[in-house]
C-alpha cells in the first residue's frame, strides 16, 4: 500500500471518496495527459503539470497553478512513494477540480519518503473552497494511485492517449 505520510487527510478523503460517484473523466481530459515527458527536476516537473492542469481552464493562469503547487509542496511532499506523485492544490477562481496526468521518460527526485525517484504524476487542482466532492476526488485519486496494477499498466503506456484509455477505462 502507498503511504502518504506527508498529508493526513488523505486517508479521510479515501474513506469518503468510498461512496462517492466521482468520474474521473470529469476532471481529466485527454489533453492534460503527457506521456514520456522529461523534466530535469521536481520543480521543472511542476512546471509542466501546471501548463497540463489549466489547459480546461483558459481563465486560470498556469503560473497561479504553478506558485499555488509550490506553496503546496512547502507544506510537505506530495511523493505517495513506489515511483508515484500527487501534487495538488487549491487555486482561486476554479469553481471545479481539474486534473492533469504526466508519465515521465525517466523519474525524478521528488523528496519521496522511500527515495525512490518519481515517473508518474498525477496532479490536481481544486477550488479555494473546497467541498464534499472535491475532498472526495482527492481520496478516490489516491486509491486509484495505490493501485500497483494499474501503476503497472500505466508505466507500459506508449502515447498520452493509451495513458488516459489505461487510468480512465
Amino acid at each position: 500500500m502507498i503511504a502518504c505520510p506527508c498529508n493526513h487527510s488523505v486517508a479521510r478523503a479515501v474513506e469518503r471518496a468510498r461512496s462517492s460517484p466521482m468520474q474521473l473523466e470529469d476532471i481529466l481530459k485527454p489533453e492534460s495527459v503527457l506521456c514520456n515527458a522529461h523534466a530535469r527536476s521536481k520543480k521543472h516537473c511542476l512546471e509542466i503539470l501546471s501548463e497540463l492542469l489549466v489547459r480546461s481552464v483558459p481563465d486560470i493562469a498556469s503560473d497561479d497553478v504553478f506558485e499555488s503547487l509550490i506553496e503546496r509542496e512547502r507544506l510537505g511532499c506530495t511523493s505517495l512513494d513506489q515511483g508515484v506523485a500527487f501534487p495538488h492544490c487549491r487555486v482561486e477562481g476554479l469553481s471545479t477540480s481539474v486534473a492533469a496526468l504526466i508519465k515521465l521518460s525517466e523519474g525524478v527526485d521528488f523528496d519521496s519518503p522511500d527515495d525512490e525517484p518519481v515517473d508518474l504524476v498525477f496532479g490536481l487542482a481544486v477550488p479555494v473552497d473546497l467541498d464534499g466532492e472535491s475532498q472526495a476526488d482527492v481520496g478516490k485519486i489516491a486509491e486509484l494511485l495505490a493501485d500497483r496494477g494499474l501503476r503497472a499498466r500505466m508505466r507500459s503506456a506508449k502515447t498520452s492517449k493509451e495513458l488516459y484509455a489505461t487510468l480512465c477505462d
